[in-house]
């Protein structure tokens, strides 16, 4: 069974993108091995207004699984891709599943809210760029339980300043 991993960039102050969802502040640090970070995903998952703004950048990975949660998008119009649109936990925990190497939670906060409050989010990965962005796309948007994460591991990447956390999340209480 695959695990859901949310792996994003923030800036220090707590943003995914800024006001305009702006991501050109996203330091693209030479140590990152990309290439090694997508072969452990064989399926990502994202939100509409996520996956709008991917198409806009160029579109998907090949390879990879691409999952869209929408209430808007259909099914019939992206036969190159799966869309879910009702019942997010029984259709993600389907998903998990069936897929072979990890999930990747990529993207909008809002989904990532959702996911973490059905307890399917796995692993939570932030890479925090050394920027301040003073408004914007928040990492988690307001959500009134706690959730507790156990710290897994940190990296330093000292050419761009990035730090990179990775924390699994802890099983409810």
């Amino acid at each position: 069974m695959g695990k859901i991993v949310y792996s994003v960039a923030m800036s220090l102050d707590g943003y995914l993108a800024g006001p305009n969802g702006e991501i050109d502040w996203i330091a693209m640090d030479p140590e990152i091995d990309f290439a090694g970070m997508l072969a452990r995903f064989d399926t990502i998952l994202m939100g509409r207004r996520t996956f709008e703004a991917t198409q806009a950048l160029g579109g998907s990975m090949p390879g990879v699984k691409t999952v869209v949660v929408s209430r808007t998008l259909q099914q019939k119009d992206h036969q190159d891709l799966m869309v879910i649109g009702d019942d997010l936990g029984r259709t993600v925990t389907k998903l998990r599943a069936d897929s072979g190497k990890d999930i990747w939670l990529f993207g909008g906060g809002s989904l990532f809210r959702s996911l973490l409050s059905l307890r399917l989010v796995d692993t939570i990965e932030v890479a925090v760029i050394p920027v301040l962005l003073g408004a914007g796309i928040p990492l988690v948007p307001t959500r009134s339980e706690r959730t507790s994460l156990r710290l897994v591991s940190t990296r330093v990447y000292k050419a761009t300043g990035t730090v990179g956390l990775a924390y699994a999340v802890a099983p409810a209480a």
